[in-house]
């Protein structure tokens, strides 16, 4: 376009030359700027309207898109507690036992400070502790009431529980067990077709095996138990507690068989007592 419009300057430069007597006749130019501006802002109509379909085509798209990593344990978690309410029990009436606030005050006080969790009581003794997979720097952790009353556990020994609850799920053993049948779901998207309602009950199946039936591994549990004493040994009295902890748990185990499942899901107890094989002291 630019090339038409110097041809006809130069071309009315060269006539104006040769007929000085006649003035410049410029309404051809005036008539291709103008095409020229209308041409420009059909193209950026048309350039508008296509962003715009994509931004629709795209949202239309996001509707099918499975949860990505991040957000779809989470949801998966939340969906096994609802399918599991009967089990577990979590629907009633909770007494305040302060106990988030002192979960809260007892990580701070061990440098945890980025933490956040959310811990649910549930009234059963088909899972006694167990931390679901959630969102990052996030914790669902899951105690049974039955399970600390028995115990009689203080609010020092919860959070030691914990705590330990803890560790496993940023060492992410749970994932590890499940991501092999979540990884044709995560981050997918159905467009076009329905979702798999079959892939997800196989994730939920995945769960109710790491959670009721399997639980974990005596080489996790053992790289567990090492680390809660690593960690813990340079405080003898929490060291102290965790140790009489596991002491009533392994006792419960032995004694109450509406507990034994407990050292198939955590093995075990009395494995964890050899492992830790603390100093002999007066105080334990």
């Amino acid at each position: 376009m630019i090339r038409i419009i110097i041809f006809l300057l130069l071309s009315h430069s060269l006539y104006a030359q040769s007929k000085p007597d006649e003035l410049v006749d410029f309404s051809s130019i005036k008539d291709v700027l103008k095409n020229d501006r209308l041409d420009e802002s059909v193209r950026i109509k048309q350039e508008k309207n296509e962003k715009l379909r994509i931004q629709k085509a795209r949202a239309s798209k996001a509707r099918y898109n499975v949860p990505g990593e991040n957000d779809f344990w989470q949801i998966m978690s939340e969906l096994w507690l609802v399918k599991n309410q009967q089990i577990l029990k979590w629907d009633f009436q909770k007494p305040d036992f302060g106990l988030e606030t002192a979960f809260q005050d007892f990580l701070e006080k061990q440098g945890l400070l980025e933490k956040s969790f959310k811990i649910l009581l549930i009234d059963s003794a088909n899972v006694t502790h167990f931390a679901l997979p959630t969102t990052a720097n996030h914790y669902l952790l899951v105690l049974s009431l039955p399970f600390i009353r028995t115990l009689d556990l203080s609010k020092l020994e919860i959070s030691l529980l914990l705590m330990e609850d803890m560790a496993r799920a940023d060492a992410e053993l749970f994932k590890s067990h499940i991501r092999p049948t979540a990884k044709d779901l995560i981050g997918t998207n159905y467009v076009g077709s329905s979702l798999d309602i079959k892939k997800i009950e196989l994730v939920l199946k995945k769960y109710d095996e790491m959670i009721l039936d399997k639980g974990f591994t005596f080489s996790q549990q053992f790289e567990i138990t090492k680390h809660m004493d690593r960690t813990l040994k340079n405080n003898q009295e929490l060291w102290g507690t965790y140790y009489r902890m596991i002491v009533k748990i392994d006792k419960l185990v032995k004694e109450n068989a509406l507990y034994k499942n407990i050292a198939r899901i955590y093995p075990s107890p009395e494995l964890q007592l050899n492992w830790l094989t603390p100093a002999k002291s007066n105080d334990l």
